[in-house]
C-alpha cells in the first residue's frame, strides 16, 4: 500500500521560510510526477506546484519567484521551499503522487498546515 508522509509545516512570520517535505513508501513500480497542492479554509485545494520525473516543474502564478520544489535523491521523495511566505499562503499543504503501482493512480497526503501571521 502506497502512503505519502509530509513533514515541516507550522507557523512563520511574513516573510519567513518554511521546506516542507514529503516521502512515499510502498511498492511503486513508476513515479511519474509528485507535487503540492494546497487548501485555505473555505476555498478549494488549489495546485502549488508540481515536478515530473524529468525534472519538469509547474508553479501557480502566484508562487512563483517564492517557492521551489524538488526531487530528492531518493526518487520518491519532493520537497517544497517556501521563501517570502505571505499570510495568504497559510493552507493545509498537500503531498501528491501519480504513480504506477499496477495501474496509474494518483495518491495524496494526509496534509501539513503553513501558518503565516502577519
Amino acid at each position: 500500500q502506497v502512503q505519502l508522509v509530509e513533514s515541516g509545516g507550522g507557523l512563520v512570520q511574513a516573510g519567513g521560510s518554511l521546506r516542507l517535505s514529503c516521502a512515499a513508501s510502498g511498492t511503486i513500480f513508476s513515479m511519474n510526477a509528485m507535487g503540492w497542492y494546497r487548501q485555505a479554509p473555505g476555498k478549494q485545494r488549489e495546485l502549488v506546484a508540481t515536478i515530473t520525473t524529468g525534472g519538469s516543474r509547474n508553479y501557480a502564478e502566484s508562487v512563483k519567484g517564492r517557492f521551489t520544489i524538488s526531487r530528492g535523491n531518493a526518487k520518491n521523495t519532493v520537497y517544497l521551499q517556501m521563501d517570502s511566505l505571505k499570510p495568504e499562503d497559510t493552507a493545509v499543504y498537500y503531498c501528491n503522487a501519480d504513480l504506477t503501482v499496477y495501474s496509474r493512480e494518483i495518491y495524496w497526503g494526509r496534509g501539513t498546515q503553513v501558518t503565516v501571521s502577519s
